[in-house]
Parts: structure tokens; sequence; C-alpha cells
């Protein structure tokens, strides 16, 4: 049997290779159903046809030897599923791999009209591309069925543990990862890794093993996955095959119930459920062409990501960062996170400057802002005004940068939807994408719609503004989307993105910048604490703790600020002693504000207020005390300064 295996697979890799050098071979057909063969870049690929295909064609892919093993295919095709397959055999499940994959997956989803979930069905090695892809892409993977898959190349080709492993394919897969042997005895991208966002979509995992199996032994490989899978809430069942011939080390034995694993693939696969399409909740616009162009020509790029705590928090980001470094392999990236948690448009406005523009030419910039303006109270034209200025503010320092807009999902936003209104933090989004033709996602909307079709639940899947691993991958999954459709255009030639002449606003804030708080006038009633740090236990968050904070606590306590510019505002820490402040400028008359916010017992949290928002741009004087008056929750009159804010536009 082994014998007759080895040949079949070396005929099959043969005939298949030849297909990738050679014009297409005619359809023919297999198992009595018929196979059409299909290019996918420089890899040959086929799908079999079943004869009446059930509604909404779903279909079973073959990660490897597509020839092994084929009752239940053919029953699956009896029923009504396709069977798809693309040769990658050398590949190991390795980024190139999933490259092909993506692609094949794309030609079958949009050129065939292929179920958009796909049930994928893993042989030995084929494990590695199994969920290689199924972890990349868990809202695309209806099961996986396994035959004693590989689940860790350490195990096997490596045979660093109880298996037999291969050499010469250890020395394959090393070349076609680029790793070196430490580097691959550290690896941690296996099946094995990296299971949350496969389990929060509840895949059913089903593997078939040999109960002694010495080649991909299981306590190194089904074991330690299924171990894992469950404890993160994943469905997975692990059938031993005790009857008929183990051969090979007992890595090679005969499918029992064929029937029963069929039937279990159509139950997770069909009928085929109607999903939203990703599509819907992108806007391309003038896309990501000059991005694209420097990943491709240039070989170093800096992407950066600026946001609060969804953005901070890891999930899409470090996806979006894998999958760019996966798509252009050649290309050294330079990776900006300057997320921080509780900031919105405004604080991203003056805090660009310094956290990201001074770091050096960016050439792609994620923006997010919609959660937190909506949670901090960010009135709307503050937002505009932000907004735009961020946009006008970076494509200045270099007009070829390429921007994307996105934003997220809370409940205010759902419900806002569900009234029949557009959030105006949406609005305000779309607005400053279309005037300057950003691309955008609308992520809230698409949240909402996809509640309201039944497709998950946000108590349940979802669970929070800061999303649960379901929710970063949907995430990344529509991010992904647009990155992949603006890709299909990024072969035209960079274009000059001038900014238009008219802004949407005038007095946007492009030009905005911390400004340092020693540049400050105050009487003794203030310090300048050159390392603050809390007098309690109350919580911080990084960036604002161990830095120069102007302080004051005792009423009465004054200072003042001469500046220039069309905006003055501060940037404050936030705790349970925060008090109330009287500010004015060019001596008009003064306004209270109250520094204590809702979180502020449990946090010394980052705060931003912005002052006045339209001023000539001239010379002015800020002068701020602290009030007499105090908040009813407040232990105190604090108030800590981390940063002036000034919007110092060009006079010329």
């Amino acid at each position: 049997m082994l014998k007759l295996l080895l040949v079949t697979a070396l005929y099959c890799i043969s005939f298949l290779c030849r297909a990738q050098n050679d014009k297409l071979p005619e359809k023919h057909l297999w198992k009595g159903f018929e196979l059409v063969y299909h290019r996918i870049g420089a890899h040959t690929a086929y799908m079999v046809k079943p004869a009446n295909p059930l509604p909404g064609n779903p279909w079973i892919w073959r990660a490897s030897f597509p020839d092994w093993h084929t009752e239940m295919d053919s029953l699956l095709l009896a029923k009504g599923f396709y069977l798809g397959y693309v040769s990658v055999d050398d590949q190991y499940g390795s980024p190139y791999a999933m490259q092909v994959w993506d692609r094949f997956y794309q030609y079958a989803v949009d050129s065939l009209s292929f179920a958009p979930r796909v049930a994928i069905e893993a042989v030995s090695r084929g494990g590695l591309y199994a969920y290689g892809w199924a972890r990349r892409n868990p809202d695309k993977v209806t099961c996986i069925y396994g035959e004693a898959p590989v689940c860790d190349i350490k195990s096997w080709p490596g045979g660093k543990g109880a298996g037999q492993g291969s050499p010469e394919s250890w020395k394959q897969l090393l070349g076609v990862y680029k790793m070196t042997e430490q580097q691959a005895m550290s690896f941690s991208d296996n099946p094995v890794d990296h299971l949350d966002g496969l389990a929060s979509f509840k895949v059913p995992l089903i593997h078939l093993i040999g109960i002694h199996d010495e080649i991909v032994p299981n306590a190194e490989n089904t074991y330690v996955l299924a171990q894992r899978y469950e404890s993160l809430g994943g469905p997975v069942l692990i059938y031993p095959v005790t009857m008929g011939p183990q051969e090979l080390g007992g890595h090679h034995f005969p499918i029992e119930h064929a029937d029963w694993w069929a039937e279990l693939i159509i139950k997770n696969s069909y009928p085929v459920k109607q999903v939203l399409p990703y599509d819907s909740y992108i806007t391309v616009r003038d896309g990501l062409r000059n991005a694209f162009s420097v990943f491709r020509a240039h070989k170093k790029a800096t992407v950066a990501f600026l946001g609060g705590s969804i953005t901070y928090n890891p999930g899409w980001r470090n996806k979006v960062g894998k999958w760019l470094e996966e798509r252009f392999p050649e290309t050294e990236f330079h990776f900006i996170a300057a997320g921080i948690p509780s900031l919105g448009s405004l604080p991203h406005a003056f805090r660009l400057q310094r956290d990201l523009l001074d770091s050096g030419r960016i050439d792609l910039l994620f923006v997010e802002a919609a959660v937190n303006d909506r949670g901090n109270g960010t009135d709307s034209l503050t937002q505009l005004r932000s907004l735009e200025g961020i946009v006008q503010h970076a494509k200045k320092s270099n007009p070829s940068m390429d921007i994307l807009l996105m934003s997220f999902a809370d409940p205010d936003k759902t419900g806002d939807y569900n009234a029949g209104i557009i959030p105006v933090e949406i609005a305000n989004h779309e607005r400053v994408s279309e005037h300057y033709g950003l691309p955008s996602i609308n992520l809230a909307k698409e949240i909402r719609d996809k509640i309201a079709n039944h497709e998950f639940s946000w108590e349940y899947d979802f669970k929070d503004l800061h999303p649960s691993p379901f929710g970063q991958e949907l995430y990344f999954a529509t991010i992904r989307r647009l990155l992949e459709v603006a890709a299909k255009d990024s072969g035209s030639p960079p274009v000059d993105r001038h900014l238009p002449r008219a802004p949407l606003n005038r007095m946007a804030f492009e030009t905005g910048i911390y400004y340092p708080i020693e540049s400050a006038r105050h009487d003794s009633g203030w310090t300048l604490d050159p390392h603050w740090t809390p007098s309690d236990s109350t919580g911080v968050r990084d960036g604002f703790v161990h830095v120069p904070m102007l302080v004051a606590s005792i009423p009465g306590a004054t200072l003042t600020l001469p500046f220039q510019g069309t905006a003055i505002g501060v940037a404050i820490v936030s705790g349970g002693d925060a008090g109330v402040i009287s500010w004015s400028v060019d001596n008009g008359p003064f306004t209270k504000k109250d520094l204590f916010t809702q979180w502020s017992s449990q946090l010394h949290l980052p705060w931003y207020l912005l002052f006045d928002g339209a001023l000539k741009n001239t010379k002015h004087v800020l002068k701020l005390r602290i009030d007499e008056d105090k908040n009813k929750d407040s232990r105190g009159h604090a108030c800590r300064i981390v940063y002036f804010l000034i919007n110092q536009k060009d006079r010329s």
C-alpha cells in the first residue's frame, strides 16, 4: 500500500509541476466528476464540479495529497459540494504559500461564486497549510477535517521530539521559511500557536489519528493543539483509528466511516450562511497607490497607527503588520504603534508631530478616533477641525503619504444606527475622507448590520467596545479586504496628493503641537515636578507618568502663558483629587472647567481640554487659576498639566 501511495504521489506532483510550466491540460473526469484546471500565478490549481451543485456552492479545500483517501471527497461531491486544490506542496505552509492560498480563495469566491466560507481538509503536512490559513482567516472557514495533521514543524519535519522527522524536508522547510535552525526552534507560528481567533469563531476541528503514530506523534501535534483549542473554547473532536493496517509507523491508516465525516462537514457548511460582504463597509476612493509603490520599489517603509485603546491593544494592528510583511516579504517595515488609551481626535491632532512625524517620513497612516470622540464628549466642530488638521499636518510632512480613516464600533453608535441616525463621529470621519480622497472603513455600521443579520451577537461574541479576539479578527478581516482591493490598483504610477485649495474648516488644527510647560509664568502655588508619579495607588497611563508636570493644588494658584496661534488648550492628568480651574484668554471673561471625570477615581486619566479653537493668528496670553470650587466626588483641587496645546499657524 505504501509503495502504491508513493508512486501515486510522485505521479501527481510530476504532473502538476509540468502543468505549472506548460499549457493547462484539458478538463477531464476525476472519480466520475468533471475536473477543471486553473492557474494561480505560477501554480496549478483545479476544481472538481459536482453534478448537481447545492445552492450557495459549498466547497471543500484539500490542502495536500489530493489523491489520498478520496472516499469522503467523492461523497461530498455526490451531495453537491465542489472540491478545490492548489499545488504548493513544497512550501510547508510558509508565508509564501499563504499568499498563494489567498489568491486561490479570492479566485474561487470572486470569479467562481463559491461560498465565502470553506471546509478545509488537512492530511499530514497539510495541517501546516490548513491551520496556517485558517488562523489568518477564521471568518472564512466552516470546519477543519484532519488526518494525522502536522501541527508543529519541530515535530515534523524537524524530528526534534519523539518523532522520526525528515532531514531532507527539514532542510527544505528552513529554506522556504528563510529561517536558521535556531530560529526554527523558537518559531511561534505553528498550528498549535495563536488559536484564540479560530476558537472565537467556534470553528469545529475533526482529527482522525493513528493511535501509535511515530511520524507525527500525537503528543506533539494533535493532543497539544486540541488541549489548547479546547481551553480557548473551541470545539474539537479526536477519533483514533484502530481498525485495519497501521502502516508507515502508524501514520497511514484506513479511514473508518467516511460517511460520518462527510456528514459532519455538510452540517457545518450547509445551508450556506448569507453573510454581509466586507466590501459594503469600505470606500477606497483614491486608494493606497503611493504606499504600495513604496513597499514594492523602495524596500523600506514606515507604517504608523494613530488611535486610542483599540489601536493600543494587541489585535488588528498586529495582524495588519504581519499581513504587510507577508505580502511584501522583501520590504523592511518600520511600524510605529501610537495608540494611547482614552485619546480621540483632539489629542491626536496635537500629539501627531511629537508622537509620529518627528520619527521621520511615514508612508501609510491608520487613524481611528470615533469611539473616544463619543466617550470623551468631543463636539462635532472640534472633531472636524481635529481630523482635518491631522490630515493636513500629515500631508504637509509628506504629500505622498496615504492615510486610512477607520470608525470603530460601540453601543452608542449601534443605537444611533438602529434609530436611523448616522453617528456624528462617523459623519465627520467620512466627510474628511471624501474631501481629501482618503480610503475609509465604517466598522461601526458593519458590526451593527452583521448583528442585525444574526451573524453574531455583541454580548457573547464581540463583547465590548474593546473587542474580544472575535472582534479583533472581524476588524482585521475588513481592514485586510480594503488593503486587498486597494492593492489591485497599486500597479498604477504613484500620484501627487496635493491638498485641496479650500479646507472644510479654515480653523483646522493643521499645525497642532505640544507646547512646553516650562514656557508658563506662575506664582508659588505651582511647582514644576520633573518626574511626576502619583502619591496614591491609582493607575496611570504609559507616557503620563515619570514625566515633567506643572502641578498646583491650592485654590488661587495662578499661571499665565504667552503664545501665538489660533487654538489653545491643555493636556492634564485627572485623578481622584482633580479640581476645578478657571481660564481666560487676553483678559477676557473667565470660564470654569471641572477637571474631574467619570473615570478619575479609578485612573490618573490623560485628559485634553480645548479652551479656544478659533482665535486670530496673533499673540495671546492665557491666564489659568485653581478655583475654590470642586467636584463633589473629588478629594481635592489638583491640576497637573503635562502639555499646553497650541495650533501655531504660519503667518505668511
